[in-house]
């Protein structure tokens, strides 16, 4: 199979869909892979690094698109991309159709056969190419955060782990998913005075376990977030639903009421923010002060550390581009649920449920229509 990585057109997007390893990886299995001109090379991945695995450096997207049997991207394709997909191809990136109508239009239009990262599953109902992601953010939020605590960055002008005659800061973390969980790994690791709320006692337990009751475990009630967050010097939200906007946990009336100077990171910004003051903002002006508290809500928190990110989600990808591309699509998904729970889009059909009631599409059975395939 002919397997193209183009450049991510998007601002400020650095990802890439292949590290020079994957591209390895492709080639020992029999694959020929084509990657556009410096793709990789602001985050550290050379054209030499990718000619060393045994890609071929292409100039032009256009000439991938024309070509590749199958794309493999990091974000969701932008329309010139989509209206270069053509029927029988594969992508295989983030697609994030639900609030995306235009995209999902362009789509179904190509014909193309396209599998979505943000649901493929896996045996333990989890999400295995979220995860990475997720992963990522947990972590920079305390980064983030202990960074803005800082008086030049408007913040209280705490050190998050204090020092000897100093109490460390104190850091609430609200939700005890991937997110909650790395998050409160760095909070420790700083020296932070950390607790972590959640609604499952069976996730409570297993975090007390986990950190060796370094953290407290409080259950989450409103009640409890406000009296933890008017102590705290940092919040972390990191409440996700899948597929469903994040609950507002901290309202305005709460916010009013915290500490001047004190900081808040909202990890659920791209489902639309935990907090009730929340709104996107960049990498480039990633803060804003409402009521004197720091609000740090940066949409696409893994885009700033591109490397560690692109090297993560590959890692979690791979396994499954190897898949497509030594069996066809119809095999790979046939064989394996969890992949085909990633297919969204078929030849012209909707083909994710979710997707289709949302957006007034016809929903197509991605099974049956496989099965259809000649």
């Amino acid at each position: 199979m002919l397997i193209g990585v183009p450049k991510e057109i998007k601002n400020h997007e650095y990802r890439i869909g292949l590290t020079p390893g994957g591209v390895r990886e492709l080639v020992v299995n029999g694959h020929e892979v084509i990657v556009e001109n410096n793709g990789g090379a602001s985050i550290g991945f050379s054209n030499e690094e990718y000619m060393a695995a045994g890609a071929k450096i292409i100039d032009t997207a256009e000439d991938i698109f024309a070509t590749a049997d199958m794309i493999i991207k990091v974000k969701e394709p932008q329309p010139n991309e989509c209206k270069m997909l053509r029927a029988g191809q594969i992508l295989f990136t983030y697609l994030h159709l639900a609030p995306d109508p235009k995209q999902t239009q362009l789509l179904v239009e190509s014909g193309a056969t396209c599998i979505a990262y943000e649901t493929v599953t896996d045996n333990q109902a989890g999400l295995p190419l979220l995860a990475p992601m997720s992963e990522v953010a947990g972590r920079m939020s305390i980064q983030a955060g202990a960074h803005h605590l800082e008086k030049a960055q408007g913040g209280l002008g705490s050190l998050l782990g204090g020092v000897p005659g100093v109490a460390p800061a104190k850091v609430l973390i609200i939700g005890g998913g991937v997110v909650g969980t790395q998050a409160a790994r760095m909070a420790i690791g700083m020296g932070a005075d950390v607790t972590i709320l959640d609604r499952s006692l069976p996730r409570l337990r297993q975090l007390d376990v986990e950190f060796l009751g370094k953290l407290r475990c409080i259950y989450s009630t409103a009640e409890s977030i406000e009296q933890y967050s008017l102590e705290a010097d940092l919040v972390i939200g990191a409440v996700l639903i899948p597929g469903a906007a994040a609950p507002k946990l901290l309202t305005r009336a709460i916010i009013s009421k915290m500490k001047k100077g004190a900081v808040i990171v909202d990890v659920a910004i791209d489902q639309g923010g935990c907090f009730e003051t929340s709104k996107a903002t960049t990498h480039e002006q990633p803060t804003y002060i409402v009521d004197g508290v720091v609000h740090y809500c940066v949409a696409n928190m893994p885009g700033g550390v591109a490397r560690t990110s692109t090297m993560a989600l590959t890692n979690a990808t791979l396994p499954f581009a190897l898949a497509l591309a030594n069996k066809g699509a119809k095999k790979a998904l046939l064989d394996d649920p969890h992949l085909l729970n990633g297919l969204n889009v078929h030849q012209g059909q909707v083909t994710y449920k979710a997707v289709a009631d949302v957006l007034s599409y016809d929903y197509g059975n991605p099974k049956e229509l496989l099965m259809a395939m000649g």
